[in-house]
């Protein structure tokens, strides 16, 4: 298995280090961290960050006013995964599965570029995205546009094995994937657990967003980012719970789980840097 770590959109929210901990200017630069699993079955994709559509700006509005606004988004054609994808020197038609931690319009923005994979998302979050929009951010976060076309979904329900403690699914999906569960961001939030030659690797989406949340001895955030957090955040406490347990793995078992989010530069850099 060959993998590629992807950054599928930039979000440079004012406020600078209090969103990122990193930044001197007044723009803070937090990544859409995707990945690009080359596997015998053919590629798949976990999470598709912004749609080529998105940036295109194409009609009907596919995106909310309000939070790529608060975000600062910036959207680049070369950023989308379908074009990134693309210059490694595939085609759409390579991607077999696509794999989402979540429904959130900058991890499902871009599943329509990719017409022949299958989706893979669990069940009470393709609900929730499909059926339970009543609130003001609910109604921000899901936008049913981005993926209307999709014909071949498989979502899931909890349950099925344990994985270092977690629950996990791995029926219907690649052999080398297990989804864990991990709700509080979303109701249907789950992490993706990829079984390489040396170690697994745990994607955990938007379970939580800076990596100093899960530092064993003083567990810390930039003051802004946790302020989004808790805005973004369907349930507080088991997003709490979640980020212990997390924290716990790490410090038990990271010799084994390397464990990282969707956007914190300091983890997609890292692993980049470390060629998958």
């Amino acid at each position: 298995m060959k993998i590629h770590h992807l950054n599928c959109g930039t979000h440079c929210p004012i406020g600078g280090a209090l969103f990122d901990g990193t930044s001197t200017g007044i723009l803070g630069d937090l990544c859409t961290h995707c990945m690009l699993l080359e596997t015998d079955g053919g590629l798949v994709l976990i999470d598709t960050g912004y749609g080529l559509a998105d940036v295109l700006r194409r009609s009907p509005r596919r995106l909310a006013y309000t939070w790529p606004l608060v975000l600062n988004t910036q959207l680049r054609e070369s950023d989308t995964a379908l074009r990134q994808v693309e210059a490694l020197g595939f085609a759409a038609a390579d991607v077999r599965h696509v794999v989402l931690t979540h429904l959130d319009f900058d991890h499902a923005g871009g599943v329509e570029d990719f017409p022949e994979a299958r989706v893979h998302v669990m069940e009470v979050e393709r609900d929730a995205a499909e059926h339970k929009r009543r609130s003001f951010v609910d109604r921000q976060r899901y936008r049913p546009l981005l993926w209307d076309d999709v014909r071949d979904w498989r979502s899931y329900v909890s349950g099925g094995e344990r994985w270092f403690g977690f629950d996990a699914v791995r029926d219907g999906l690649p052999p080398e994937i297990l989804m864990i569960p991990l709700q509080g961001h979303t109701l249907g939030h789950a992490g993706v657990a990829i079984q390489t030659p040396g170690g697994w690797l745990l994607n955990a989406g938007d379970a939580y967003l800076n990596h100093g949340e899960l530092d064993a001895h003083h567990p810390h955030m930039p003051v802004g980012l946790s302020v989004y957090e808790r805005i973004m955040a369907t349930d507080v406490a088991a997003s709490r719970d979640n980020v212990a347990r997390l924290r716990e793995l790490k410090r038990q078992h990271g010799s084994e789980v390397d464990v990282f989010c969707s956007h914190d530069n300091h983890d997609l850099h890292r692993l980049q840097r470390a060629g998958g």
